[in-house]
């Protein structure tokens, strides 16, 4: 183990982040020199906090199943070429989680039971960049192809994942995006102040120099059908995402300067890298209220800042969270506690047990407030409060509610597969649809949930897909396919 006495002796610290007065003038990341670097001069004392659990129940609490008290040891000893390949060993792109998963693993850190958890995310990022720094990270081209072909529709996460396996396994891999770019959620969902997008293109120049082949700016469903797909390739893998935005269907919906985040966060994303948006909905000089109090409704916090929003509101229907792990949620689970992202820090107000009933509108048929109304949970229903209702001013309302399962017209439609009564794709335990030679990665089958889920789903789905092709398999499958996801 590392530090025998490190949990006793050394306190948890976290990766400081950049001022709010600086930060909130540019795109980057919030970390100064970036989250991989902000922790270096402790990072080894930090590392010996791990107790080297006999049953480390962070493995439990990781989807992926990293390796962590293995590389928290190498960490400490600063062994950081084998820390990598320990990291590498169970994650594809721990640059990914350690900047964007909201660690479930520290929650199930056997210190946490009665201490503060180690700091087992900031490790991870400092392995990560500290290894990209030392060009430790390089092509991993297959020594033989086997003849065999796959596309995988979607790069997200999941499609990252399953190309990269099946690539270094050997066959010929194609991802197709009908985005311009390749990254999915990765590039135009996730702000440039959380991840900044040269984490994006530095993996996929990594794939393109193993194999894998992206085709960019491509519908699949529309110019290419899943009749082609199938004809193409001798296995296909459906990596689309929970993609189908849930809205608010309630009287003044149609009154414009009312946006769902996915249509205003790409359009920052895409500014923020130096490229032009016709018609950009904007934060600036406006009064925003952002419906939804997750990780995207903080990045649209974020988001509307940097452009100079008047005031920001964030609306959530649910109670305002305990600073303490409840009763009801027992250590190793991930406990629904109140939480501040780096976006909350620098601004808005978060207005927990609020329900939106109508949008108001200007003579010019343009939002210019909501009327809500405050609720309390009875019998495990929202009930109004009477005498609460008040009026919130806005002229740009983003809507940051989730999404409600994959896309099922087109390319689903097209290929016959088998949906669940959630709208999820339907698949067995080696990830394969109700189509044989289809498989189904990431949130299109499991729902909407977290990027580790999607990078674990994505191994595991490889694994199946190469056990199709060729009879057996040699890649890991860390998670069974209908595990539930951490819901954060």
């Amino acid at each position: 183990m590392a530090d025998p006495r490190g949990f006793i002796t050394t306190p948890r610290e976290v990766a400081v982040r950049r001022p709010v007065e600086e930060r909130i003038r540019d795109w980057n990341e919030v970390y100064p020199g970036g989250a991989g670097k902000a922790l270096l001069p402790i990072i080894s004392q930090q590392a010996g906090r791990c107790m080297d659990c006999g049953i480390p129940f962070c493995h439990s609490g990781c989807p992926l199943g990293n390796l962590i008290p293995e590389w928290n040891d190498l960490v400490w000893r600063d062994d950081w070429d084998e820390a990598i390949e320990r990291l590498h060993a169970t994650n594809n792109f721990p640059e990914f989680t350690g900047r964007l998963c909201p660690a479930p693993c520290e929650t199930a850190c056997v210190v946490g039971i009665n201490r503060d958890a180690v700091t087992i995310k900031n490790v991870e990022v400092s392995i990560i960049d500290k290894a990209w720094d030392l060009n430790n990270v390089k092509p991993e081209p297959p020594e033989w192809l086997t003849g065999k072909t796959v596309a995988v529709i979607g790069s997200g996460p999941a499609g990252l994942a399953v190309a990269q396996q099946l690539t270094r396994a050997g066959h010929t891999v194609a991802v197709y995006e009908r985005d311009d770019k390749a990254g999915g959620l990765l590039r135009y969902g996730i702000p440039e102040f959380k991840m900044e997008k040269v984490q994006v293109d530095r993996r996929l120049d990594q794939m393109q120099r193993e194999g894998t082949v992206f085709r960019t700016g491509i519908r699949v469903g529309e110019t290419l059908t899943g009749s082609q797909l199938r004809d193409r390739y001798d296995a296909v893998v459906l990596a689309i995402g929970s993609t189908v935005r849930r809205d608010l269907p309630i009287p003044g919906r149609q009154f414009g300067g009312i946006h769902q985040a996915m249509d205003f966060l790409p359009q920052a994303n895409r500014i923020a890298v130096g490229e032009t948006v016709e018609d950009q909905i904007l934060a600036t000089g406006k009064d925003v209220v952002i419906i939804g109090g997750g990780d995207t409704g903080a990045d649209c916090l974020g988001t509307s800042i940097r452009q100079g929003a008047r005031s920001i509101t964030q609306l959530e229907i649910m109670p305002e969270p305990s600073e303490v792990r409840p009763e009801t949620q027992p250590w190793p689970t991930y406990p629904m506690i109140y939480r501040v992202s780096s976006a909350h820090e620098e601004g808005g107000d978060r207005v927990y047990s609020i329900n939106t009933e109508e949008f108001l509108g200007d003579d010019e048929g343009n939002v210019s407030a909501l009327r809500v109304v405050e609720v309390e949970m009875v019998n495990g229903k929202f009930q109004e409060i009477a005498g609460s209702g008040r009026d919130i001013p806005a002229q740009l309302v983003l809507l940051a509610m989730g999404f409600t399962g994959p896309e099922q017209d087109g390319l689903v439609a097209q290929l016959g597969v088998d949906l669940d009564e959630r709208g999820n794709i339907v698949r067995g335990r080696t990830y394969e649809s109700s189509v044989e030679g289809v498989f189904v990665a990431g949130d299109a089958g499991r729902g909407q949930s977290l990027i580790v889920w999607a990078l674990a789903e994505g191994r595991a789905c490889a694994a199946g897909v190469d056990a199709y092709l060729t009879g057996s398999t040699n890649l890991p499958a860390p998670i069974p396919p209908h595990a539930r996801p951490v819901v954060v």
